[in-house]
């Protein structure tokens, strides 16, 4: 995986915010791939989450999937 790569997150991140099959963009690709910088945005474009995660949390996209929406702020609504 190389920068600006999409990628799928595998596994819910502990806050909360992403959850599996949240789609990121790669920005940094650390020590060759041992880690990676990955951006979240909303379809509007702004910025979600910045995590740095490890390649088991991550993959590729494949060219049989589309895209899925889910509401940012109905699941904060939903957990007060």
């Amino acid at each position: 995986m190389s920068e600006f790569d999409l990628i799928v997150l595998q596994e819910d991140i502990v806050d909360g915010r992403l959850k599996t099959g949240d789609v990121g963009t790669i920005l940094t690709v650390y020590n060759e791939g041992k880690a990676f910088e990955v951006e979240f945005v909303t379809l509007t474009g702004e910025s979600v989450a910045i995590e740095t995660l490890l390649p088991h949390q991550i993959r590729p996209v494949r060219s049989s999937e589309v895209l899925a929406v889910r509401d940012l702020a109905l699941q904060e609504e939903n957990e007060s």
